[in-house]
């Protein structure tokens, strides 16, 4: 399988760096969004690009929760930030090294799914979005958030001839190597083709502006922005739109005590080692090490 290029936070400093205060009003908008659009509670969920666990907290509701990132120094960091046991020591939360075009999942087997801030890095979108869809539970849910390339910012440039590329043209833009921006209508349709129904759409930084960061308190700009997000039931004019759609009620459940998934060749016999697990079938091998699930490669 030739994989498009992956977009790799490895080493980078990306919860101290970029998640300063001057973002604190993105992360309010986006957490009030998803609060909005994910169910409460619910058995198993995956959070694909969960990096460092930025919204691990708003799983509390979920049995099991699954976070999944290609670098390891995010999901070290999850971990050390959000240790592994919940209530009463029980597993709560599973870390795995893996990317969104070879997921390592059985069919059917999550209740919901969650990607933030990540959709915006692949190459072949359509791509990821089938695999999610493969991996929904009946009827289960997907909070997708990607940026949008219709927003007010970008139409004023186009037309003010300050950009090439036209907002209203539905194919993704790239706008610097691999960071895509992409048109409502096109996600929309993309859903559509997986098999997925959009149940709800919510626009979300309805004010990134520098200008009103610096001066409007942050608690006022998320109250604001939670106001506006329902309008995206009618219009998407903002750079980040989230998403939420559902899974067919009649579609196969994962197979009984089926989790993971051999990303070589499909198979769902992976047998634990302790430091590894063995696919049964083709003798792959992914690495369990420091508390994370290795399926980026695998060797034979």
């Amino acid at each position: 399988m030739t994989v498009p290029p992956i977009c790799d936070y490895e080493g980078s400093r990306y919860r101290t760096e970029f998640w300063v205060p001057e973002r604190a009003y993105e992360d309010g908008a986006e957490r009030a969004a998803l609060r909005a659009l994910l169910p409460p509670t619910g058995r198993l969920l995956v959070e694909i690009g969960a990096g460092f666990g930025r919204l691990a907290d708003l799983y509390g509701g979920y049995e099991r929760v699954v976070l999944l990132d290609y670098a390891r120094s995010q999901l070290q960091d999850a971990r050390e930030r959000l240790g592994e046991a919940g209530p009463g020591g029980r597993p709560r939360y599973t870390y795995v090294l893996g990317d969104f075009y070879r997921l390592p999942f059985a069919p059917g087997l999550f209740d919901a799914v969650v990607m933030v801030r990540t959709l915006h890095h692949a190459a072949d979108a359509p791509a990821v979005l089938r695999n999610i869809s493969g991996i929904l539970a009946p009827g289960g849910v997907f909070v997708l958030e990607f940026a949008s390339k219709r927003h007010l910012k970008a139409i004023f440039r186009y037309v003010l001839r300050r950009q090439s590329w036209s907002p209203f043209d539905p194919q993704p833009v790239e706008f610097v190597p691999l960071n895509y921006d992409f048109h409502p209508a096109w996600i929309r349709r993309h859903l559509e083709e997986c098999g997925l129904r959009v149940t709800r759409i919510r626009t979300v930084s309805h004010f990134r502006v520098g200008f009103l960061k610096r001066t409007v308190p942050t608690g006022l700009l998320v109250f604001l922005d939670r106001l506006l997000q329902p309008t995206g039931a009618l219009w998407q004019l903002t750079p980040s739109v989230f998403v939420r759609a559902a899974a067919p009620a009649d579609r196969p459940p994962a197979p009984p005590g089926s989790f993971f998934r051999c990303t070589a060749c499909g198979s769902l016999l992976l047998v634990d080692e302790g430091d590894r697990l063995i696919c049964t079938d083709c003798g792959t091998a992914f690495p369990f090490q420091d508390g994370l699930y290795d399926f980026r490669g695998g060797e034979r």
